[in-house]
C-alpha cells in the first residue's frame, strides 16, 4: 500500500506475479494495458474489487478494501494457474 503511494510508477511485476496481475485485470473487468501496468493501478483496481469507490475526494486506498480485494484476486490466480499445474 504504502510503495504504491511512495512510488506509483514502478512496475507491478515486481510485486505481483502475472496471474495475480491477469486476475485483478479480468475481475475488475478492465482491459490490460499494452504497457507493464504500474504498481498504483493495480493496487487501486484491486482496492475497488474489495469495494473502494475510487471518486476524485476519496484519496488512497487503505488497507482493508486492499486485504478484502487481495483476497478476491488470490482466489482468481489460483484459478487461473491450476489448470497449467494439472498439465491441462
Amino acid at each position: 500500500m504504502r510503495l504504491g503511494r511512495i512510488c506509483p510508477g514502478t512496475d507491478a511485476a515486481l510485486f505481483f506475479s502475472a496471474d495475480e496481475i491477469r486476475g485483478t485485470y479480468l475481475l475488475s473487468k478492465t482491459p490490460k494495458p499494452a504497457d507493464p501496468p504500474r504498481l498504483n493501478e493495480v493496487i487501486r483496481l484491486i482496492a475497488q474489487l474489495g469495494g473502494f469507490l475510487s471518486r476524485k475526494s476519496d484519496g488512497e486506498p487503505g488497507v482493508k478494501t486492499i486485504w478484502r480485494g487481495l483476497d478476491q484476486v488470490m482466489t482468481a490466480a489460483q484459478t487461473l494457474k491450476a489448470p497449467r499445474e494439472e498439465g491441462g
